[in-house]
């Protein structure tokens, strides 16, 4: 018997088709939204700080490789390195290559969420080295508007019934009836919230710690907000895995699951950035 209030899930990943040929999922839609969002958040700080449109223009080229490329290595590499290694150009190409030489249109599926920041950080180091600015001034910037674009990926997978949560009786569980019949907790839906409202409390501390005759953030040293980005993240991330279903075979015999050991180093860097980094140059400048 399902619990009272259970959502039966079951939506079309498919969101249209153009021509006939060409599907438009919600994932992909949703991936673009979230990417969108953050490219007008991180336009308004560079508008904010007078920064030119000249160093502006390259920065979503960058964000965006950086972030596909990255998300995709994660996953093949962290996730289903025994598969990937002995195809590696399904890495690379959307499609998945069958038995006979015949071959069929997949998308990107398989994209994880560590690669993808490790790739973010990585293009913008080199974004950094194109236009000479300041790498933290960068990641700080990008920080505060990171936490929508996770909040849209995740109702991406939300929409493709996958990351699934583990089966519960709580009154607000899903039945992911592509999956199986049993309620479950929607882990997609809780971290969708959750980044949402850290998404809300970084906008909150950027507007507060603004000077306002320049524009530049003066209550937090430099680093803070990269740092605190990747620890509320990366602490939530950790802890909400002990909701969800392992992602691949392997994790069943580990303590803790790749996601979790993966965030770990995350959330040391985080609160480096967030506590100490920069600190004592701005004590200084006081």
């Amino acid at each position: 018997m399902l619990p009272l209030l259970t959502v039966s899930w079951n939506p079309d990943p498919e969101l249209f088709n153009l021509f006939g040929h060409l599907p438009i999922h919600y994932y992909g839609l949703l991936w673009a939204i979230g990417i969108a969002l953050a490219c007008v958040i991180v336009h308004r700080e560079y508008r904010d700080r007078k920064i030119s449109e000249e160093k502006f223009s390259p920065l979503l080229f960058y964000c965006f490789f950086g972030i596909l490329i990255g998300a995709r290595l994660g996953h093949c590499l962290f996730y289903q390195p025994d598969y990937f290694l002995h195809h590696l150009w399904e890495i690379i190409l959307p499609v998945r290559f069958l038995p006979g030489g015949d071959w069929m249109w997949i998308g990107y599926r398989g994209l994880a969420s560590h690669g993808g920041t490790l790739g973010l950080i990585i293009a913008l180091w080199l974004y950094c080295r194109k236009t000479k600015m300041h790498y933290m001034d960068v990641l700080d910037m990008i920080a505060v508007a990171t936490p929508i674009t996770a909040c849209c990926i995740r109702l991406a997978n939300l929409m493709n019934s996958e990351i699934i949560g583990k089966p519960t009786d709580v009154p607000w569980a899903f039945v992911f009836e592509r999956v199986d019949m049993l309620p479950r907790h929607p882990a997609q839906l809780y971290e969708a919230i959750a980044y949402f409202i850290f998404f809300l409390g970084m906008v909150y501390l950027y507007k507060r710690g603004q000077k306002k005759q320049t524009g530049v953030t003066s209550r937090y040293h430099r680093g803070f907000f990269f740092g605190l980005c990747l620890t509320e993240i990366f602490v939530f991330r950790f802890f909400i895995e002990f909701l969800k279903e392992n992602q691949v075979g392997f994790e069943d015999t580990m303590s803790i699951n790749m996601g979790q050991w993966l965030s770990i180093p995350f959330v040391i860097i985080g609160l480096y950035f967030m506590l100490f980094y920069g600190k004592r140059q701005t004590i200084k400048s006081k």
